[in-house]
């Protein structure tokens, strides 16, 4: 056989402990990352001004000198999609063996897809996030339209679907495809590291492979934690909606006190959750939290600004998409004048695209290993398509509506600024409030009761969620049981950094960390398109000289041995 068409590496060893506390366990990824998550809480938490001021300053130069990184990385990670999609050699390869059909139906492959990404995150920026552009955005900034105008409506809906439509997606898509691809189609362990195997091949079974992963394990705490975060806040704002004193201050801040009790809430029912395995807490949340997810979002559609929503869905989307390939790789560069034009546009893209193609980078191992888990047997183009569009979509829905109907009210001048004024978190009980108060008490508490329920539910599921991937991460793959000390460490640490960041420095302090922590890993996802298009290739010349490429066909690839040769890529 030609050395260029070899089979490919289907064999990837990654030692882990058989016995004592780490039984099961790749100790060389596991350790390390307890003590560096370890590490940043005790710094958060005993010395708060320190840990805040360095977080900061390593956020300025990144903001100053990775801005632009950020950006076109994410450019290059929708154009790797939307490449696969219509390259007919990738597009059509299964992931999975040949001929494998998915476990999953559509409409539960699609639900699920929805839960994982974006659940949390609807609930606080549906609302916050286009009544924020309404207000102002780069088109306000360079005198292109009116804040808080009527002229103004579908340009916030332009950057607030740009922030979570194909691009958001393209990030978690790129994880999960390269998941599936290397796990379900090579049989590799599903693990980061597997995903770069046509670069690296044996020697990720190493130091390099450990590395790897323990930015992936970094890097899905700092994302998860930032969705906590900005959810904790919610939290404690819903319970003061609905009578429970103390959480928030006079300005509808969360207090310290609120931090702790929302806390314990929330990360106590999700080591719970995550104790009683995916089949079990986390399968009957994600059913709870889909059917209210339905009576809000139907609320708002009917009883909300209905044509406005329809509207801003609509046109909305078509200037979103007419837009969208310059606003993916336009860069805006700080003159370093005070107030100038061109220092608002990047103080802007700082604040708002360069946060979140981070907050999504480093979401990205999370919800990539999920996807992966419920998308074998489906074809790359399948997966591409349904996990950039679809999700994309339902995210537009609820923006155009929830949003639309707070736009609307404030607009008209029925909400008199009140939601203007409203902290982000609090933005959509203040919303509800308005439209039941006037009609019933009980009505307008019902709502609050709802949404923080639901809230609720999302939260823990990401928590719980978050606990067992990177729990697999750190088990070399292992799919099956962890012991419960493991468990209860990374529920209370995702606790831990959540409140040491919040109580040192508020939300912008968990933002400082995840945009640091999802820098190294967004390098780490493109060596992973690199490797995937490789892959991609090599298997088309393999297919074309009749070489197996598919790890069921490969002989000696279910007997994987530690420190065995394995063929190059």
């Amino acid at each position: 056989m030609s050395k260029d068409i070899d089979p490919p590496l289907t064999q990837l060893s990654i030692k882990t402990s058989e016995g004592g506390f780490y039984n099961g366990f790749a100790t060389s990824v596991a350790v390390p990352g307890k003590i560096i998550i370890s590490s940043l809480c005790v710094w958060a938490i005993f010395w708060p001004i320190q840990s805040g001021a360095v977080l900061n300053g390593m956020n300025s130069f990144i903001l100053q000198n990775f801005a632009a990184w950020y950006v076109w990385v994410v450019a290059f990670f929708v154009a790797v999609c939307l490449g696969l999609a219509i390259w007919p050699t990738g597009g059509r390869m299964n992931l999975g063996l040949e001929g494998e059909k998915p476990e999953f139906g559509n409409f539960s492959w699609f639900s699920m897809m929805f839960g994982a990404g974006i659940g949390v995150g609807m609930l606080t920026w549906s609302v916050a996030e286009p009544v924020y552009h309404f207000q102002n955005n780069p088109d306000v900034i360079k005198g292109l339209a009116t804040a808080s105008g009527a002229d103004n409506v579908m340009n916030a809906y332009k950057w607030s679907y740009l922030h979570w439509g194909l691009a958001a997606w393209a990030c978690y898509a790129v994880a999960g495809l390269c998941l599936a691809f290397f796990t379900y189609r090579r049989g590799l362990p599903l693990t980061i590291r597997s995903a770069l195997t046509p670069l690296f091949g044996r020697h990720l079974s190493g130091v390099l492979g450990h590395i790897i992963d323990i930015v992936a394990v970094i890097a899905t705490i700092l994302g998860v934690a930032q969705t906590l975060g900005f959810g904790v806040a919610q939290f404690a704002a819903g319970l003061t909606r609905i009578g429970i004193g103390g959480l928030t201050d006079a300005e509808g801040a969360v207090t310290t006190f609120g931090i702790i009790t929302a806390l314990l809430v929330i990360m106590g029912a999700s080591t719970l959750s995550a104790l009683s395995g995916v089949g079990k807490g986390i399968k009957w949340l994600s059913n709870i939290n889909m059917g209210l997810s339905i009576i809000l979002l139907t609320f708002f559609i009917l009883f909300g600004a209905t044509f406005f929503g329809f509207q801003a869905m609509t046109v909305g989307l078509f200037d979103y998409l007419v837009a969208t390939p310059a606003m993916l790789v336009t860069v805006w560069g700080n003159d370093g004048v005070e107030g100038s034009v061109a220092a608002q546009l990047a103080g802007w893209q700082g604040s708002w695209t360069v946060f979140y193609w981070a907050w999504w980078i480093a979401f990205a191992p999370f919800v990539g290993l999920f996807l992966a888990r419920i998308s074998r047997g489906r074809t790359i183009r399948e997966f591409v398509l349904g996990a950039m569009i679809v999700p994309a979509l339902m995210c537009f829905v609820w923006f155009a509506w929830a949003g639309g109907t707070a736009i609307d009210l404030e607009l008209n001048g029925t909400a008199n600024g009140s939601i203007f004024g409203a902290p982000d978190g609090d933005k959509i009980f203040a919303m509800t409030t308005l439209m039941l108060q006037p009609i019933s008490e009980i009505l307008s508490w019902g709502m609050s009761l709802l949404i923080v329920v639901l809230l609720m539910t999302f939260l823990v599921t990401s928590a719980d969620s978050a606990v067992l991937i990177v729990n697999t991460i750190n088990a070399a793959g292992d799919e099956g049981p962890k012991a419960r000390p493991h468990i209860l460490f990374w529920g209370v640490a995702l606790g831990v950094v959540v409140a040491g960041l919040l109580v040192s420095g508020g939300t912008s302090a968990i933002q400082t960390a995840m945009v640091i922590g999802a820098l190294p890993f967004s390098a780490v996802m493109v060596l992973m398109c690199i490797s995937l298009l490789k892959a991609i290739w090599n298997d088309g010349r393999r297919q074309r000289a009749g070489v197996a490429t598919t790890h069921d066909k490969i002989e000696g690839a279910s007997a994987p041995v530690l420190g065995a040769g394995i063929p190059a890529e």
